[in-house]
């Protein structure tokens, strides 16, 4: 847009025709200098189609001089299909003059002394000398204003960076492809292509180093690909390919296949070797699906489901992930409807002492009983929410929905620890533990009455940042649990360093220490390296008295399971403590 505004900047103003009625009183010479004053060419031409004046521009223009053009015939500028019907148009437009400014008539060319066809756009106008009626045509040389137009055309149908298709053109040869594949042409298929870990190019190396890859992608591309194959940068660091006859199925995973194997080879950008990496999605038409937008939303489908596998690989569309991503789109929207609306609800679940059996504090789980879905289970919906980015606004509700019970548990004379789950998306939202303090100081919760439980991936990435984080959140007061221990990667050296003091031993240590030597092993080294740290280690998932009885003897120091209660409303809470206290002081439960 900005090249146009420019270009009319710079351009002559187009004028309207010059019609000069009673121009006798004016001398000829003076209107044949008028005209020598134009940017533009100017021809001034009799009924008979004899050039009478051409100005100084028209040699530019043509070839010809002004003089070599004067008393010879018009239709030698004119391209030779148009020259036997021009002079018919010369006597209508004399019989009924009319002015017609540029831009009236599309693709009109004029014939260069060297046999070139010059574009151009012309405007008519009606002289009169006397009693005789000329016709003024202005010239204007279109031919920069061409490029220009077929340089914007290239833009449009080329990435700049790679010189592949850009995305435009790369749905118009798709929806070809399938319009004629619906008119009985061959079937086809389509390969997204996504780099792995692109953003880490970026970050860690610089954004030029980036291009420079992208260029790299494109050209590794383009040897794997058979001539007539269509390949396209989507955008980013997004590829896709139209395999425009793949009558076989072998033949696109094939291609699939190559393009992951080359992609993932080293490539030394300066002093750093780079492995890229690529997930590629597959489909193929007409069987996954009948339009270039569903076969495109279903590759991108199946190149997640690829991402989903572990990367540097490849995957085929089937229906089924076009369910489950109608489930995910349908979850997300109850979702939201949910937060906003205030449906969701917390129940608690006790954690006991291990040693004397008493109530040391509850887990807050979420719940969500939709009138549409039924009773959806957080594993469903946690997942579409870390997907979609509604787990900040989740995790908001859950914050501010636990520090109001502890408010009113508070009134009633109940003081519980409450522990909640924070994501590791939680804990990358700025200023986080400022509006944790802030939402403890509005219901008046003590800090030490709430417990936020990390899991180890969220507490490991990021190391540095979430080191600060954790200590900003130490520094308020709140308790700071390490949740699912043992199923991540913690470094010994890493975890001394945080301000953790709770290790939560994941379920899967405890449901086969009775029975399986492994599971035994594990779960005593776990306790014994909180024991080392300094921390207190609870386990969850606790189901058997069996189970329990090993815990206490290896020395754990909390419990949490169904053993003693599965989570319940707040509103059963006070009379389950009872329960479990009641329980307590018959002896119940005591190692």
């Amino acid at each position: 847009m900005a090249t146009r505004q420019a270009q009319r900047r710079h351009m002559p103003r187009a004028r309207a025709p010059l019609e000069l009625a009673g121009c006798e009183r004016i001398a000829w010479p003076q209107v044949e200098a008028l005209l020598d004053l134009l940017p533009d060419g100017a021809l001034v031409v009799d009924a008979e189609g004899q050039v009478q004046f051409a100005n100084a521009a028209m040699q530019a223009l043509c070839g010809h001089s002004p003089a070599a053009l004067a008393g010879g015939p018009l239709t030698q500028l004119l391209p030779p299909e148009f020259r036997e019907h021009h002079h018919q148009h010369m006597q209508r437009f004399l019989a009924q003059p009319q002015r017609r400014a540029m831009g009236q008539v599309p693709a009109l060319h004029l014939w260069h002394r060297d046999g070139l066809r010059i574009p151009v756009d012309i405007s008519l106008g009606l002289l009169r000398r006397g009693a005789q009626a000329l016709t003024l045509a202005v010239i204007r040389d279109t031919r920069d204003l061409e490029a220009i137009h077929e340089r914007l055309r290239q833009l449009a149908m080329h990435d700049s960076l790679t010189g592949l298709f850009s995305r435009a053109m790369f749905g118009e040869l798709l929806s070809q492809a399938v319009g004629q594949l619906q008119r009985g042409g061959p079937s086809l298929a389509v390969l997204l292509v996504d780099l792995d870990d692109f953003k880490a190019v970026n970050d860690g190396h610089g954004h030029h180093v980036g291009d420079a890859l992208l260029q790299e992608v494109a050209r590794r591309m383009r040897q794997v690909l058979r001539h007539g194959d269509a390949l396209a940068r989507l955008g980013g660091d997004e590829f896709a390919v139209l395999l425009r006859d793949a009558s076989e199925a072998g033949q696109a995973l094939w291609v699939a296949q190559k393009l992951v194997e080359t992609l993932s080879q080293p490539w030394q950008a300066s002093h750093h070797e780079i492995f890229p990496g690529a997930s590629v999605g597959i489909v193929f038409a007409p069987q996954d699906g009948a339009d270039a937008d569903t076969l495109m939303r279903h590759a991108d489908l199946a190149m997640y489901r690829a991402k989903e596998a572990g990367r540097n690989t490849y995957a085929v569309f089937d229906q089924r992930m076009a369910r489950q991503m109608e489930e995910r789109t349908l979850l997300h929207g109850r979702l939201k409807r949910a937060i906003e609306g205030d449906a969701l609800r917390l129940h608690y679940q006790p954690q006991l002492c291990a040693r004397r059996g008493t109530v040391v504090g509850v887990e807050a789980l979420l719940r969500w009983h939709d009138p549409v879905l039924g009773e959806v289970s957080p594993a469903r919906f946690i997942a579409v929410a870390e997907q979609s980015g509604l787990i900040q606004r989740l995790g908001d509700w859950v914050t501010e929905a636990a520090c109001r019970q502890i408010a009113q548990w508070q009134t009633q004379g109940l003081r519980l620890r409450v522990a909640i789950n924070i994501s590791a998306q939680q804990l990358r939202q700025p200023h986080f533990a400022a509006r944790l303090q802030q939402t403890l100081a509005r219901w008046q919760v003590a800090p030490e009455r709430l417990e936020l439980e990390i899991t180890e991936t969220a507490a490991m990435t990021h190391r540095e940042q979430a080191e600060e984080l954790l200590q900003q959140l130490a520094d308020l007061g709140v308790a700071l649990a390490l949740d699912d221990f043992g199923t991540g990667y913690s470094s010994l050296g890493h975890l001394r360093q945080l301000p953790i003091s709770r290790l939560k031993m994941d379920r899967s240590f405890i449901q086969g220490i009775t029975h399986e030597a492994a599971d035994a092993m594990l779960a005593r080294a776990v306790i014994g390296l909180a024991r080392t740290l300094g921390k207190t280690v609870v386990a969850e998932g606790v189901e058997q008295e069996a189970q329990r009885e090993f815990l206490c003897r290896e020395g754990c120091d909390e419990l949490q399971g169904w053993l003693f209660s599965q989570a319940v409303p707040a509103e059963e809470l006070p009379a389950l403590l009872q329960r479990l206290g009641a329980l307590q002081q018959h002896g119940g439960w005591r190692a």
